[in-house]
């Protein structure tokens, strides 16, 4: 295997490849996902955790050697995060099992395209590809009809259910008064927020279920399948530009201070204390922990625009 060649870039370029067509690394092979989450998690517990050194030298093996047992035991070491990651999406009423598998596909594509010699630890690049593997599989399977393949739509789909428990309007059947409201405070039409409203309340209808009195037949034989190769396309290329633009530009948009914060209080497996980031710059504790509030607050409001929540 040839050596690859340093990526300029620091942020992950995404690409989110149908479900099922994720080459695994080699022949490697991941805890069934078909048990119980009991059983999995008892499965992977066995995994030892990695230092920061043991990482390296591993990720270097597979960088330079191509090394695939090394490639391994990175994705071995960091199933259990995944599960972290993908237990931040239960509330969409999908199998568990299923989005952990999405979300091992993300990590299997991190070990990839990983650089160690950035500094940074694996798991603080390879939460990006997690969370895009998951994301995109919520988005094309939640619902027989689909969310939507616009930012504006992916967005809605996930603002919508958060919005609604701010407002204490999750239990219960929305006036055309609540509608509004809520089209106020995500910043769109009624009617827009009615339609995805009506989607996200369908969501337990599943496409395996089969139509009484029809013989064997199951709702998924009666849905049109126009333009599932265009819709592929179009799902890969957003996750790919709205996650690595999204980084690129929030990162652009924090001075010096912010992103040294940043860097040295999220972005590392060893923060440095309130009081020290202070001592640097002769402020206060109190000063540096508004800092590091405003600039994530910047962060999160780059990717929630593009559509992309949980980071």
């Amino acid at each position: 295997m040839k050596k690859k060649k340093n990526e300029p870039k620091i942020e992950p370029e995404i690409e989110v490849e149908p479900t099922g067509k994720t080459e695994p690394i080699g022949h490697t092979q991941l805890p069934a996902t078909t048990n119980t989450i009991e059983r999995y998690l008892a499965e992977i517990s066995n995994h030892p955790v990695l230092s920061r050194e043991e990482e390296h030298k591993l990720a270097m093996k597979y960088k330079e050697d191509g090394d695939l047992e090394a490639a391994r035991q990175l994705i071995r070491a960091n199933l259990k995060f995944v599960v972290k990651v993908a237990n931040e999406y239960k509330n969409y009423g999908i199998n568990p099992m299923d989005v952990i598998q999405e979300g091992n596909l993300g990590l299997m594509q991190a070990v990839k395209r990983f650089d160690p010699t950035r500094g940074y630890r694996l798991i603080s690049y390879a939460v990006w590809w997690i969370r895009a593997y998951i994301q995109n599989y919520i988005v094309k399977t939640w619902s027989l009809v689909k969310v939507g393949t616009t930012q504006a739509q992916r967005k809605l789909f996930y603002k919508l259910r958060s919005t609604k428990n701010e407002m204490d309007l999750s239990k219960q059947e929305l006036s055309a008064e609540d509608y509004k409201l809520l089209a106020n405070k995500l910043g769109v039409s009624d009617d827009a927020v009615i339609e995805m409203d009506k989607r996200m309340r369908t969501k337990d209808f599943s496409l395996d279920t089969e139509i009484k009195d029809k013989s064997e037949a199951t709702h998924l034989d009666f849905v049109e399948d126009k333009h599932m190769g265009q819709d592929d396309i179009v799902s890969k290329s957003e996750q790919e530009v709205a996650v690595q633009q999204g980084l690129t530009d929030a990162l652009e948009l924090l001075n010096e201070r912010e992103q040294f914060i940043i860097k040295n209080r999220v972005l590392t497996d060893t923060p440095l204390t309130l009081e020290e980031i202070g001592q640097k710059y002769e402020i206060s504790r109190e000063r540096v922990r508004q800092i590091e509030s405003a600039a994530l607050k910047k962060i999160r409001g780059v990717f929630e625009q593009m559509g992309i929540e949980g980071i």
